[in-house]
């Protein structure tokens, strides 16, 4: 007699448990404290008026993506970094740093405030220009980085 064939059934897969999630959760949030911080001091130094355009909104949202092209290289080509790095600096001072939902409502108020062509510029040129900045400083990095490689 032949023992019955045994199925194999494949790894069960669990979510991560808190214990392992918790650090990435404060670093994170402590990264996002310090971004939202920088921001802030930002939109202090340089203030928009009432009914202008929003112009530290949009330099801030390009300059964050522009930082995010040079920290992707360099932690994921160039240099491996420790694993809370990215989600504390890329997630989280970046992530706050950035501000679409600043974006968001910029747009709102230009609508609201009756000028829908400079809204609208607004609302297509802020996701061009960041995408932009983000692949010209990922492939400046990379050109730079590469010149330095013995």
């Amino acid at each position: 007699m032949t023992a019955p064939e045994e199925r194999l059934r494949p790894p069960v897969r669990r979510s991560p448990s808190w214990r392992a999630q918790a650090p990435v959760v404060a670093v994170v949030s402590l990264g996002g404290g310090v971004g939202a911080t920088a921001r802030y001091a930002a939109s202090l130094w340089w203030t928009t008026p009432a009914k202008g355009f929003p112009w530290t909104t949009l330099w801030v949202n390009i300059a964050g993506c522009a930082v995010i092209g040079v920290f992707m290289v360099v932690i994921t080509e160039i240099r491996p970094a420790h694993r809370l790095v990215r989600p504390f600096f890329g997630t989280g001072v970046l992530g706050g740093f950035t501000t679409f939902s600043t974006y968001a409502v910029d747009v709102r108020r230009l609508l609201d405030g009756g000028q829908a062509g400079t809204g609208l510029a607004y609302l297509v040129a802020t996701p061009l220009a960041a995408l932009t900045a983000v692949w010209l400083a990922a492939g400046t990095t990379r050109r730079v980085l590469k010149g330095r490689q013995p």
